[in-house]
């Protein structure tokens, strides 16, 4: 689905989901996120206060505007000068109107860095869209988009993981600090869709696949072999089955098991933005403090200064064509570099029942 490809970019897109910068925003970004998917208007109005409970601000845009500041400055380190443009998906600035900018600033052919690890339709085929959609928005003239591969298992990703998950664990209290259970947690998809995540010759379920195996590798690394991979901010109709156990479902069974302290690790998320910071620093740790238990939640890589070194590496990768530098064994699709393109349909939307 990528759209031609050059030997040179003269710019880079940063894409991103996007997130509301105040509180009359907070109803129309949702409703941009949620059109055609029959999420229940309650639903909504329980996500709307949870923006509430934070000034209906999502930290999503800052954060994206700081990691584009860091990647500026290691583009020029490694010597790539390239102009950054942001664009989201959900809210401003939106995808379309950036791109529009990139043709009247003369950009030809620019790489694209989304901020997703990962593959299914959610983490990467709807990144595609976004980019169709922007150029045929734009029209005439628009640039060459080209995104950059899947990096969840990338060396510099497993690291700064597992460096968080070793503050974290300096941070719980001495007394539970060595019998802690690490646990791993990524958001919630449809099951129908992650059976749809991949071409079918390689077996679908990509997306679960691959967290897991981000699971094993940043657990590795610290050295840890028993975990536990569970899955958070599902939403949609309640009679769809979506991938489970919830983490707080999980906390309650591990309390069943006397675990008196857990490490959170937000394998799933690159950044803290609000399903980070709602679902776990309030709701997981509200339910672990309920339980009597010591919640400590690792940091996402995204403000790591390894993220934004990512960046160049995957541009760098890209212009060379060679192989991903990369730790794991799942499958990476859309990209010309790994030997596996997206397939037709591959990672496809699943259809929503209507209510």
């Amino acid at each position: 689905m990528t759209v031609g490809v050059d030997d040179k970019f003269d710019a880079l897109l940063v894409l991103s989901f996007g997130g509301p910068e105040k509180p009359e925003d907070v109803r129309p970004f949702l409703e941009n996120v949620t059109r055609g998917r029959g999420v229940p208007p309650e639903r909504l109005d329980a996500v709307v206060e949870h923006y509430m409970h934070f000034g209906g601000v999502s930290p999503i845009n800052a954060l994206n505007r700081d990691l584009i500041e860091r990647v500026r400055g290691e583009l020029a380190t490694a010597g790539l000068d390239l102009p950054i443009y942001f664009g989201n998906r959900n809210w401003h600035p939106m995808v379309e109107d950036t791109v529009a900018q990139m043709r009247d600033d003369g950009i030809r052919n620019a790489a694209v860095f989304a901020t997703s690890a990962w593959g299914g339709y959610s983490g990467c085929r709807q990144y595609h869209e976004d980019i169709v959609r922007a150029r045929e928005a734009v029209g005439d003239g628009a640039p060459t988009l080209t995104k950059l591969r899947q990096y969840y298992d990338h060396p510099l990703v497993v690291s700064a993981f597992a460096d968080g998950i070793r503050a974290a664990r300096a941070a719980l209290p001495e007394a539970t600090r060595d019998d802690a259970r690490l646990v791993f947690t990524a958001h919630s998809v449809p099951i129908a869709a992650d059976r749809n995540a991949g071409p079918p010759e390689l077996g679908g379920n990509l997306y679960s696949r691959q967290v897991a195996e981000a699971s094993r590798l940043v657990a590795g690394a610290v050295g840890v072999d028993d975990f536990d991979l569970v899955w958070q901010s599902r939403s949609g109709p309640p009679q769809v089955p979506w991938l489970d156990p919830d983490i707080c479902d999980h906390l309650d069974m591990l309390s069943t098991k006397d675990v008196r302290a857990v490490i959170v690790c937000p394998v799933g998320f690159v950044s803290d933005h609000l399903e980070v910071v709602w679902d776990l620093d309030t709701e997981a740790k509200d339910k672990a403090a309920e339980l009597g238990m010591d919640f400590v939640r690792a940091a996402t890589p995204g403000q790591d200064p390894r993220f934004a070194q990512l960046v160049p590496t995957l541009i760098s990768e890209r212009l060379a064509g060679e192989p991903p530098l990369r730790l794991g064994v799942e499958p990476l699709l859309g990209s010309t570099t790994n030997g596996v393109s997206c397939a037709v349909n591959c990672c496809a939307a699943v259809q929503r029942p209507k209510r």
